[in-house]
């Protein structure tokens, strides 16, 4: 194999093609490393990266990094200079290096030579290894002596090792902070070299004695050197330096608030403004009002608009958070009349867009976070202002007028959200602007009107006239604009019909659809249908669009979503009383998920395995067989009354319940069969580590759906006294408020509110509570099932790769160890992550369960010993640098095989355990040891061998 080989195979496997192993890898890159041409020696370093992307392990990665640091010892400076990079981008790798110690020997080597840029380059690498070996002394003195070199390139590679090991190093940055000092404040030392020692001075914050003397330091040269580069640079590493030492943080928003006002160098005012805001992120808490009025008089009194940006950008991050709540609620005056208020009205209407675009953004904060008696000629002032900026930027395609607009609309839906009763006026705005508005600003005007319809229902049937007339203009054209605007109009359309479009308005959609659209769009709208219950419109959409895919696997998926919007269609029309047509509906309904989940698995591959998805249908088809038998129960009342000894049976078990004759029995499995379907639920939700919170609370609502009938059933039937219905909340997620939670959450009332009210009389079971049963079943099937993002976008990926050691040689040899002997068992994982890591919650730690059972049985010669027959060890262990390592201490004194299984679970930041997998076995064969082997044998031999000298006697 060439180096061209081991290229293609460290790239993505396409599906269906054999991915080789890590050494076959490895030996093709160390081919290229000793070639004899430079060019391909390179190329087989810069693919180290890859390699180590794809096997993360530490045996790879420790035999890869020995190579490398053997070609930067051997090589020139050209491929000094790629190792050094391949080091800097593997820097969450090096932590894996097992030879710490002769790796950096063979680093180290170069620094004795008589190149400076050898030395340089060494330097720099040893800065870039500083995480993992902080305290190594051969290192820090060489740093210490190449910052007296003469040689520019290598002093500046200095002041990046040094740099680095003061990060990482107490002793170092203790040690070099006087000589940093001394090269600072020396004469000699030019001005270009002290602008790079001082960032340094930002990683004394080891101790507290530490960051005093470089706090002291700085302030020295701010007063020292008033030049505007050394101001910046000082200020900026005084910013850094409190960020990480956090006391000194009060002190230095003063300081920089003090430049800002009395600075007159334009340069100085804007590296302020930057700090703020960065100090603004960090520390909220710590503004106090003292500081938010200065920084308020700066921007009233600056006549430079970038300046008045600035200082707003900084007024607009905080005011997001407890700062300006404290402002508000320490205002002496009313808070309409403080200086806060007056700079945010007086720029709602600045000319500059993005000043204006600020305003707003600071005085909704401040609307809503005032006092009710304060909140009305506030939060008018708010919408009007909101109002002129939509009118001003809605119809400028400008990229900057857009994210003003942007900011705008966000700010509108947060204040309607605290002030609902001002949405028809606001929505009535949006919707007259849409006819004038650019093709950008429409899209972001429409998914504003989304928002604001889903927390409130504010887009009446009289306003989808006006919304078909945009989509009729919206399909003269086929930019990629018109698509985005196609699927945004299509949204409000659904939310505004809520769930039952006319026909009028599916004539329209699919004419236009038909005319302009292109599969990508069409197939967006059909999931925003799905997602808002119109599965009647998404099933023709998704039956449109099955042969215009060119993949098996793509024309099986839509055919499962068209499948899916078909069985939930059946049960759109159900009505109050009609409970043989409500059988005949879920009859048709599972019909289609049948069908539809054979599609579904087909459609899944190896690389896209669709197991939420599966899941996620096969509990509703379980759920509706489900109701449909409860219904069936329920009749059975009628069918099937209770015998007429019915109440001496009672009496004599002393059970009222046998009153009800078989119907008792029926029910109770019933209950069980809803509460194991409330359990998988749940096991479904904490597999679902990636899942958006619209996604898990839809899981919730169909969990607390099989709870609240299981509840039902108790309370009418099984046991009265005791029942109680408890809500599925335990894993804290976010409400989504959507429509669909909100239609459950009456329904879940409004059977809770009937349950109460129904009399409980004798006998237990009568046809008022089957009734009131079948009711809460039909009112739970009558709300569409929404199909939210999870199911067809997954926007976080997080995955677990285990390697276990000892490993066996091939997979299905079992590791052979001694019963007297426990076997270390090592767990090593990696944690992978996709585009978006950490979008809806991160991973905190990583728990693994080890078990073992016992596969094949021992002779019956051998007696099993009384102590630890099974294992079963849990472990949390914390990943750094997405790596976590542990072993675990296993016991097989029983013979025989064992069949040892590793199960991962992550833990969030929450402290929420979520069982993502993976599962790992490996089997073990515990053998007897020698000695007791023999020992066996000769107690074995004692015992036979006087029968053998007795039988010939006989």
């Amino acid at each position: 194999m060439s180096l061209s080989a081991a290229r293609s195979f460290l790239s993505e496997a396409a599906y269906g093609e054999q991915e080789l192993d890590a050494n076959s890898a490895l030996m093709e890159l160390d081919k290229g490393l000793r070639s004899c041409k430079l060019g391909e020696q390179c190329e087989a370093v810069v693919l180290f990266p890859k390699l180590f992307q794809k096997y993360p392990f530490p045996i790879l990665i420790n035999s890869a990094f020995l190579k490398l640091a053997d070609i930067f010892r051997l090589g020139n400076n050209f491929l000094r200079l790629c190792v050094l990079k391949v080091t800097q981008l593997s820097e969450k790798h090096l932590e894996k290096i097992l030879n710490v110690d002769e790796f950096v020997k063979r680093v180290f080597s170069v620094i004795h030579s008589n190149d400076p840029v050898a030395r340089a380059i060494t330097l720099r690498m040893l800065g870039s290894l500083a995480s993992i070996i902080p305290e190594r002394k051969n290192a820090h003195h060489s740093i210490r002596q190449s910052l007296d070199s003469h040689d520019n390139v290598e002093v500046e590679a200095a002041i990046f090792a040094a740099a680095s090991f003061s990060s990482h190093s107490k002793d170092f940055a203790a040690g070099i902070c006087n000589k940093i000092s001394e090269m600072i404040q020396g004469l000699d030392t030019p001005v270009e070299l002290k602008l790079k020692l001082i960032p340094m001075l930002q990683h004394m914050h080891h101790d507290a004695s530490q960051a005093s003397c470089s706090r002291e330091l700085l302030q020295e040269l701010v007063s020292s050197y008033p030049s505007t580069p050394m101001l910046i640079v000082t200020l900026h590493t005084f910013t850094q330096l409190a960020t990480s030492s956090l006391v000194d943080i009060p002190e230095q928003i003063h300081l920089l608030l003090q430049y800002l006002k009395e600075d007159p160098r334009k340069a100085v005012k804007r590296l302020a403004i930057q700090d703020l805001k960065l100090l603004a992120k960090k520390a909220p808490h710590l503004w106090t009002r003292k500081n938010i009025q200065v920084l308020c008089e700066c921007a009233l009194s600056t006549p430079y608009n970038s300046l008045k940006l600035g200082m707003l950008s900084v007024l607009s991050t905080l005011s997001g958070t407890i700062a300006i709540k404290q402002y508000v609620s320490e205002a002496s005056p009313a808070p309409r009349h403080t200086d806060l208020v007056k700079l945010a009205q007086e720029c709602c209407y600045h000319s500059n867009l993005a000043v204006a675009a600020h305003g707003i953004t600071v005085l909704t904060s401040i609307t809503v976070s005032c006092p009710e008696k304060e909140v009305i000629q506030l939060e008018q002032e708010a919408v009007m202002g909101m109002e002129s900026l939509i009118l001003l930027c809605s119809q400028d395609d400008r990229k900057t007028a857009q994210a003003t607009l942007k900011m705008a609309l966000t700010s509108l839906v947060k204040m309607l959200k605290s002030c609902p009763h001002l949405s028809q006026s606001s929505v009535e705005l949006l919707l007259a602007q849409l006819h004038c508005a650019c093709d950008s600003a429409r899209v972001l005007m429409c998914q504003a009107l989304a928002a604001i319809a889903t927390q409130q229902p504010v887009l009446a049937e009289g306003m989808l006239g006006d919304l078909l007339d945009l989509f009729r203009v919206a399909s003269h054209r086929t930019s990629e604009k018109q698509q985005e605007l196609l699927v945004s109009l299509a949204t409000v359309l659904f939310v505004a019909s809520q769930a039952s479009l006319s026909a009028e308005v599916k004539t329209v959609i699919r004419q236009q659809l038909e005319n302009v659209a292109n599969g990508w769009t069409v197939y967006r709208i059909a999931r925003q249908a799905s997602r808002m219950g119109c599965h009647d419109f998404s099933r023709e959409l998704y039956q449109s669009l099955r042969t215009r895919v060119a993949s098996e696997h793509f024309y099986f998926w839509l055919n499962s979503l068209m499948e899916f919007s078909q069985a939930e269609q059946c049960l759109s029309g159900l009505s109050d009383g009609d409970y043989s047509a409500a059988m005949s509906a879920i009859s048709e309904a599972l019909k289609s998920y049948q069908k539809g989940i054979a599609s579904l698995t087909a459609a899944s591959t190896p690389l896209s395995p669709l197991t939420f998805q599966c899941e996620f249908v096969k509990l509703r088809i379980d759920t509706l067989q489900a109701l449909s038998q409860l219904i069936c129960t329920c009749n059975s009342l009628k069918t099937s009354p209770p015998p007429a000894i019915a109440t001496t049976i009672a009496l004599s078990s002393g059970s009222e319940l046998q009153r009800c004759g078989r119907i008792s029995t029926q029910m109770k499995l019933a209950m069980d069969e809803f509460r194991s379907l409330a359990a998988r639920y749940a096991d479904l939700y904490q597999s679902s580590f990636d899942a958006d919170y619209a996604t898990l609370r839809n899981v919730e609502l169909q969990q607390q759906s099989c709870l609240l009938v299981s509840y039902v059933i108790e309370a009418l039937i099984i046991d009265p006294q005791t029942a109680s219905f408890q809500e599925f909340g335990t894993h804290g997620s976010v409400l989504s408020e959507s429509d669909y939670e909100l239609r459950m959450l009456a329904v879940f009332n409004h059977v809770l509110e009937e349950v109460e009210n129904l009399s409980r009389k004798h006998p237990p079971v009568s046809y008022l509570h089957t009734g009131c049963l079948c009711g809460a079943v039909i009112a739970i099937l009558k709300v569409p099932l929404s199909f939210q993002r999870y199911f067809f976008q997954k926007l976080q990926s997080t995955s677990i790769k285990l390697a276990l050691s000892p490993s066996p040689r091939t997979p299905n040899e079992p590791i052979p160890v001694q019963n007297n002997q426990q076997l270390t068992l090592k767990v090593e994982g990696v944690v992978q992550h996709g585009s978006s890591p950490g979008l809806f919650r991160k991973i905190q730690a990583v728990s693994l369960k080890v078990s073992s059972t016992l596969q094949t049985k021992p002779g019956s010669d051998f007696k099993i010993p009384l102590d630890s027959k099974t294992n079963e060890i849990e472990q949390k262990v914390e990943p750094h640098n997405d790596y976590f390592s542990t072993q675990f201490l296993l016991n097989f004194s029983i013979l025989g095989t064992h069949m040892v299984s590793v199960e991962a679970s992550v833990v969030d930041t929450s402290g929420i355990e979520w069982k993502t997998g993976p599962k790992i076995t490996v089997s073990v064969k515990s053998l007897e040891d020698p000695y007791s082997q023999q020992l066996r044998h000769q107690l074995q031999q004692q015992q036979t061998g006087p029968q053998r000298n007795i039988l010939p006697r006989q």
